[in-house]
């Protein structure tokens, strides 16, 4: 499966997410609140603890295509980087 992420089009979302699995099917997932700030935007390491914690419940469904998995691990991820989390997130789940 390779995932490719962008600006989202939706006015509420920050990014999107489009999954392509060996079928050319697609799934996109919009996710973050436009106008939030995120670990990214602050470097903020309490932050982050904070949400995780608060956060951690959506990671029992368990499917990575969800925004709860995408806004846990790319925007609230280990690095200030959406590049290196995104590195990160493809090794983990063994995206493309």
């Amino acid at each position: 499966m390779k995932i490719d992420i962008s600006k989202s089009d939706r006015s509420d979302k920050k990014l999107k997410a489009v999954f392509t699995d060996n079928n050319n099917k697609t799934k996109t997932t919009h996710f973050g609140l436009k106008g939030s700030t995120t670990y990214l935007d602050t470097g903020d390491k309490e932050l982050r603890k904070n949400y995780r914690a608060r956060h951690q419940k959506d990671l029992k469904t368990n499917d990575p295509t969800r925004a709860g998995y995408l806004s846990y691990y790319l925007l609230w991820g280990d690095s200030t980087s959406l590049n290196e989390n995104l590195k990160d997130y493809k090794k983990r789940f063994n995206l493309k």
